[in-house]
């Protein structure tokens, strides 16, 4: 997976506490994919031991091995320069269970990367510990200090190329993987496409021009986003900006997306759907998600319009997924790609055709 931009820090362990095969570890994954910013050496995690961490994400060798406890990883390996904790839990909570494997890394001057809410520098103890054996500890969740944050700014007008939004149906649909392959396959197309990482993993991954949209003040989302755009735009002068989204338009337990259509001008939207899930993560009592015709109507409503859907297939056998493909794309009449599974190069072509029609 392509990801640009920005310079290595140094080597890293990911640790996925057990979980590495669950969507529990999707920051894991992120970083097995590929990371700019850090050199991923091994991967932490009892269950999926003795494994490759590629082939356990998605099927793909990428030499990078899991081993079940530090001691063995740094035999193996050599010390690294970073731990990253690659689980992303509910409400950003840190496990009981990690903290000590925290203060492992720790007394032996390992940093420890944290892209939770419960900030480690916020601990006397894992403080001390980091100060007395020469390590740090980076919470990439911190908020930016007041002075740093940016209004929204309406020169986000003067950006003179597509933007489009990479929105799900739901939480934990593949936003962040799809909108870096889409990056992918608009570079082999010849276009100069930027993103913007709107979450703690984009930046883990190296991805330059962002912010990390759940840890702004809410009163400076749409200034930060903005600003990003702005910026990218004018150092880079890209072909087309994709938006990384979050959480989705109806999620009861965070909607996310307007900001994207609003504050950042985005006209262009492509869908993330995943046809096996039937209710906001998972839940019933959170309410059904609704259909992605009903979804690009409210996006059109907001004056913008999606152009593409890219289906997860997960949960559906290769009959049922090609079958979800072909119906939607009969129904919706727009280009529909199984993300994991088709090439991206027809869809990609398709998509650039919507584009140049307006």
């Amino acid at each position: 997976m392509s990801i640009v931009n920005s310079d290595k820090w140094g080597t890293a362990f990911v640790l996925s506490n057990g979980v590495l095969h669950k969507k529990d570890s999707k920051t894991s994954h992120g970083l097995i994919r590929g990371s700019n910013r850090f050199n991923i050496r091994a991967v932490i995690d009892s269950h999926s031991a003795g494994k490759d961490a590629g082939e356990v994400v998605d099927g793909i060798n990428r030499g990078i091995p899991v081993y079940d406890n530090l001691d063995d990883a740094i035999e193996k390996r050599g010390k690294p320069d970073y731990c990253i904790i690659g689980v992303a839990t509910k409400g950003g909570i840190l496990p009981d269970e990690l903290l000590e494997v925290i203060k492992n890394f720790l007394v032996r001057g390992i940093s420890v990367v944290n892209g939770l809410h419960y900030y480690l520098s916020d601990q006397p103890e894992l403080v001390e510990l980091a100060n007395t054996h020469g390590a740090g500890l980076i919470d990439v969740r911190r908020p930016k200090a007041f002075r740093d944050l940016h209004f929204w700014s309406e020169d986000i007008y003067q950006v003179h190329c597509p933007i489009i939004a990479v929105l799900g149906m739901d939480c934990a649909m593949g936003k962040r993987t799809a909108t870096l392959l889409l990056q992918e396959a608009l570079e082999k197309a010849g276009l100069r496409t930027e993103v913007i990482y709107t979450g703690q993993t984009g930046w883990m991954q190296g991805i330059k021009y962002g912010f990390i949209l759940d840890s702004t003040l809410n009163d400076f989302v749409s200034g930060e986003l903005s600003h990003a755009i702005i910026t990218a735009y004018k150092a880079e002068k890209p072909d087309l900006i994709l938006l990384e989204g979050q959480s989705s338009l109806r999620n009861p337990s965070g909607p996310c997306g307007a900001e994207y259509l609003v504050s950042g001008n985005a006209k262009k939207v492509i869908l993330i759907h995943q046809p096996s899930r039937e209710h906001f993560d998972y839940k019933t009592t959170w309410g059904r998600i609704p259909s992605v015709k009903n979804e690009m109507e409210l996006i059109n409503l907001y004056g913008s319009e999606v152009i593409g859907l890219m289906l997860n297939t997960e949960g559906l056998t290769d009959t049922e997924s090609q079958t979800y493909k072909e119906t939607y794309t009969r129904s919706l009449k727009i280009p529909v790609v199984l993300t994991m599974e088709d090439g991206l190069e027809n869809f990609v072509q398709s998509l650039l055709n919507k584009i140049n029609e307006n």
